[in-house]
Order: C-alpha cells, then structure tokens, then sequence
C-alpha cells in the first residue's frame, strides 16, 4: 500500500499548470485582483462543499469520493484550457474546488486508518512525510515536463491538456485500494444523519481547546504559504528577463521569446524547490525528534518563518529578484517540514471515525483564510504595481507583509499558552478505546 500511496502523491501532482498558473492567467489578460477573485471564488467553493464532502467520504466511501475528485479535476483542466471567457474560468473554477475537497483529507485520513490497521500509529509522521516526499518528487519532475511544454510550445495555457493523463491514471490507481479503506459506509444515509455527523465534527473541533488550537495553527502557517506561494512566478519572470541568459545559452538567447526565457528559468527553479520540499517531508520526522516533538518542532518552525517573510519584504523593496525567489524557496521547505508535524498532531487529537471530516474542518478553515486574503492580496499588488516600473519586483511587498502579520500573531498567541498542547484531548479516553479497537479490527 505505500508503494500505491506514493503513486497517487506522484500522479496528483502531474500539475503542470501549477509552476505557470499566475502567468497562464496573465496571458489571459486577468489583472492581479481578478486572478485573487477566481482564487478567492475557489476558497468560497471550498468552504462551502469542504466539511460536507469529508462526511460524505466518512460515510458513503472514500475511494469513491477521490475517484470524483479526480474526474472534476479533469473536467476543470479541459475547460481552463478551452476558454479565456472570464465567466467559463470561474466554471472550471468551481470544478477544480470540487476536486480538491473530495480529496482533501480523505486520502491522508485512508493512509492514517491503515497505520492504525497495521498496528503502526507511531509512524505516522515518517510514512506521511515518506507519501508525501513522493509527491513533491512528482512536483519536480512535472515543473522539468511543463517547463519544455511551454518552451515548445509558446502557450501558457496548452499544458493543461497534459493533466488529463496522469490524473486519469489516478483513477485507475483508487481502483486498486483495498474495499476496508472506503471505513465504515453505509448504502443509505439521510441528509439529516449526514448534518448531524457534519454537525459533531464541528462540535468536536470547537470545543476541544487542544484540536481548535492545532486547527487554527494549521489556518494562519498553511494558508499564509497557499497565498503567497504562486507570486513567485511573476517574480521569476522578471529575473528571466533581467539574467544574461546568453552566457548559459550563447546559440539560444537571441532567438528566445519572454515566454520561452520564463519557461527556462521557472521550471529550473521549481525543480528545485520541490526536490527541496521532497527532502523536507521525507526528513520531517527527524527533525521532530532532534527538537523533541511535534509540538517544539512547529514552534520553532514559526519563528523561522517570521524570519524568512521579513528576508522577503526586504528583498522585494530592494529590487532583488534573486534573493526574493531564495526566501520563496526556503518558505517551501519550511512548509514541508511544518506540514507533516502539523498532521500528526491532528491525529493525535481527534476520533479515528471523523477522521476525514476533522481534516475537512482544517480545509474549510484555510479556505475562508484563502477567500479573505487572495482579492486583497491581489488587488494590493495592483494598487503597488502602478506606482512601480513593470520590472520592478517591489510591487509585491504585500506578499511578504501578510506573511510577517500571520507568523507575528501566530507567535504571540502560542506565547500566551506557553507553546504547551495538552497530551490528552478532552474525552481521550473514549478516543484512546475507539482506536485500540480499529487497530485490533480484523481486515475483511
């Protein structure tokens, strides 16, 4: 099974869109703020279908929540592809979110019931961290892949055609996952049973202080990078534009276009940072265990945060490209080092049985961040970028000051509790039971 679950990190992350998407958009002739309100619309689908769609996959099965995810996955990428009508992208829009709330959290829920199965909780941030580092490989390969297929090509938009295969492969990937990973479903559930477990995992996730302090952890470090990271694209274009690329490619340079020089240098670039995040996931245990837990672990993480965002605010009013798509980077890293920390601590925390449906709660959390921050993020970029020249990467300081506001705060607030999580959740003992009988549970 972990061969499979690191085939499905792999082909999930055949993006080859997501190395260009802000570019691809700029080509369509969107503004910043209208590329921050299809984002923004994202995030509203999102909240809307997040925490239902994880009671449903609780519930109802969840291979075949993530055999549709992945089929609206593929309608969004045809449709991106197809249309620059601003009215047809806020529809594959809508698609896209479908998918990623199908698929957020329920399969990370079918990797941690597997643990429990196998009688290997203990390993939960290795295994994670080791599906994950696959993942972000398949990040590094697919921003080599989508960086030829631009260069070739000329197109921002084209390489969304490419998804198409991968992610039909995935399909055919679930198929194979043993029927005991689907949990506990049921063939009828009313929509009243459906709310009342929506309903108890929102109870669950509010009044334990522990799992709503984790929860909003999660919000302000995974939120912040979601917002943030993709404005590292334009940046890497006007260092495209800025290197003497004729150095590197004596025979090419004069013939390259801006699209082709962007494609060079953001597809090394993202090659390397996810190889990087492949390295931070797959080491994320490890540096668990050297600052002697999950919990001291993020803690430290945020105050290198802080740093990294205030190196980028810096970079940027300077007008250096370099040094500001290095602070992007290392955001990465930092963030794969977080993450698996982060989910460990969930599972902790919360019932095996509203296991995909916690991390709902988590997703729909960073999604109403996500809906607030990327308009107003966006238009602030524009609102910078008129007083600035158009290769002048200072327009982007709101990136960097969001990022400093969300790690500021975040420090303050686990000042306030002294950085201490409780070891046990209120109803521990009831949770502890529920797991030592799915871990005892023969498989069928």
């Amino acid at each position: 099974m972990l061969f499979r679950f690191s085939c499905y990190g792999f082909l999930k992350d055949q993006r080859y869109f997501e190395p260009f998407i802000i570019l691809a958009f700029r080509e369509k002739g969107l503004s910043f703020f209208v590329i921050g309100l299809l984002i923004g619309f994202r995030e509203v689908c999102t909240m809307l279908f997040d925490i239902p769609s994880g009671a449903v996959a609780d519930l109802y099965g969840r291979r075949r929540c993530m055999i549709f995810s992945f089929s609206a996955y593929i309608v969004s990428f045809v449709v991106f592809a197809l249309s620059d009508a601003v009215w047809m992208l806020f529809a594959a829009m809508f698609f896209f979110a479908l998918g990623e709330v199908f698929r957020t959290g329920t399969h990370k829920a079918m990797i941690f019931d597997w643990l429990r199965r196998q009688g290997r909780e203990s390993e939960k941030t290795r295994v994670y961290g080791f599906t994950r580092s696959w993942s972000k490989i398949g990040s590094a390969l697919s921003a080599l892949i989508a960086a030829a297929l631009v260069f070739y090509s000329g197109s921002y938009s084209m390489i969304f055609w490419f998804c198409v295969p991968p992610y039909a492969l995935s399909i055919v990937n679930f198929l194979g996952y043993p029927k005991y990973l689907d949990g506990e479903t049921r063939k009828s559930v009313r929509w009243g049973e459906l709310a009342r477990f929506t309903v108890g995992a929102l109870r669950c996730s509010a009044t334990r202080p522990d799992l709503r302090r984790l929860l909003g952890e999660a919000v302000v470090f995974d939120g912040t990078f979601e917002a943030t990271k993709d404005y590292l694209q334009p940046v890497l274009k006007q260092l495209a534009l800025a290197l003497p690329l004729a150095a590197a490619f004596p025979l090419l340079d004069s013939r390259l276009s801006d699209t082709q020089r962007s494609a060079l240098i953001v597809g090394s670039v993202y090659f390397a940072l996810n190889l990087l995040m492949s390295a931070a996931s797959r080491n994320a245990h490890r540096f668990c265990q050297r600052a002697g837990g999950e919990d001291r672990a993020t803690l430290r993480l945020w105050w290198v945060n802080l740093a990294i965002y205030a190196l980028l605010g810096a970079a940027l009013l300077a007008g250096r490209p370099a040094a500001a798509a290095a602070c992007f980077v290392a955001a990465g890293f930092v963030q794969n080092l977080f993450r698996p920390a982060q989910l460990s601590r969930y599972d902790a925390h919360s019932p095996p049985e509203m296991g995909a449906t916690v991390l709902s709660v988590e997703s729909q959390a960073r999604s109403t961040f996500g809906m607030l921050t990327a308009p107003l993020i966006g238009y602030a970029v524009d609102l910078a970028g008129r007083t600035s020249p158009a290769s002048d990467v200072s327009a982007f300081w709101p990136v960097a000051a969001l990022g400093i506001a969300a790690s500021a705060l975040a420090l303050a607030a686990r000042s306030r509790r002294s950085g201490q999580v409780p070891k046990q959740p209120r109803g521990g003992t009831a949770i502890a039971k529920s797991r030592d009988e799915a871990a005892t549970r023969p498989e069928p």
